[in-house]
């Protein structure tokens, strides 16, 4: 059976991979895309989530815009990864759609239906506004498998997550609205390298593979500078795996909570993986991936866009 989607993004390298894989993938079916300030300002993540789906000629695919900044914090945005544009890299083509009416809370609130899935990959705050504004909600949406956090170190504090630091308000109430989540976090996404032999394979795919392999182009500069890595973490794609096929990524009951008042650890997601604290399982964490199965999928799925 297809999986109905929403991926809810900040598009960022991962995200736009994301959406392409999800969109190549017969599994899952992406019902629609919301935005929210992230990885870059609102403006730039709606339009680069137009530019994707007209990359892959899929513009009615809804595109809803939501928050442009966190519950109660200023933007943080992380142009030192993504470029000023969010997208930096390849020339993506300009968007010939526009966003629909309406805030991505309520449309996402709309759209979810028993079955859907729903796939934040940016900062929560269009998923927690949606729950303040539609508490009925949690009696629709099944699971939300949400691209963000780590049980280890983080990767914009010594603590915390980029997605999880920029607002974690926004993530201790989704967390906590009894709504099952499955955590991808670093300690899977960064187990599976996308490296330069991926980069080349979909360099001559056609259209979509070019401009993913130009995007990793980007991305890889700064993993190899920051990490010393020889390939780059495709986050956000592996939140989309998941759904695809479960079996890629293992994952664990636990529960998780969200550092909110902090000096050094705001933003941490805190992640009972011994059950030492005794609070009730609230979500699943994934502790292990298939590497080679992810990016071979990944590579594959979106050199047939062509």
């Amino acid at each position: 059976m297809t999986i109905p989607v929403l991926i809810d993004c900040d598009p960022g390298h991962d995200d736009a991979i994301a959406i392409l894989l999800a969109l190549a993938s017969p599994e899952v079916e992406l019902r629609g895309v919301t935005t929210v300030a992230g990885n870059q300002t609102l403006d730039k993540t709606t339009r680069n989530a137009l530019k994707v789906l007209e990359l892959a000629d899929r513009t009615e695919v809804p595109v809803a815009v939501g928050a442009d900044a966190p519950l109660k914090r200023t933007l943080r945005t992380a142009a030192n990864v993504h470029g000023e544009s969010g997208l930096d890299g390849p020339d993506l083509p300009e968007p010939t759609t526009k966003p629909v009416d309406g805030h991505a809370a309520d449309l996402l609130a709309e759209w979810i239906e028993p079955g859907v899935v729903l796939v934040p990959t940016g900062p929560l705050t269009n998923v927690a506004l949606m729950l303040e504004r539609h508490p009925d909600v949690r009696d629709r949406l099944d699971r939300i498998v949400w691209m963000g956090g780590a049980i280890g170190e983080g990767n914009t504090t010594p603590a915390a997550e980029f997605n999880a630091l920029v607002d974690p308000e926004a993530a201790a109430a989704v967390f906590g609205s009894g709504i099952p989540v499955t955590m991808i976090g670093l300690d899977v996404t960064h187990l599976a390298l996308f490296d330069s032999s991926h980069a080349e394979r979909l360099r001559v795919s056609g259209r979509a593979g070019k401009a993913v392999a130009e995007l990793a182009d980007f991305f890889l500069r700064f993993h190899r500078q920051r990490y010393a890595f020889d390939g780059a973490p495709i986050h956000d794609a592996m939140a989309v795996a998941h759904v695809i096929d479960p079996t890629l990524v293992e994952t664990i009951a636990c529960n998780i909570s969200i550092e909110t008042q902090s000096q050094f650890c705001d933003g941490r997601t805190v992640v009972d993986r011994w059950s030492v604290t005794g609070l009730p399982e609230n979500a699943e964490a994934g502790v292990d991936v298939d590497a080679e199965r992810f990016l071979e999928l990944l590579v594959a799925r979106i050199g047939s866009l062509s």
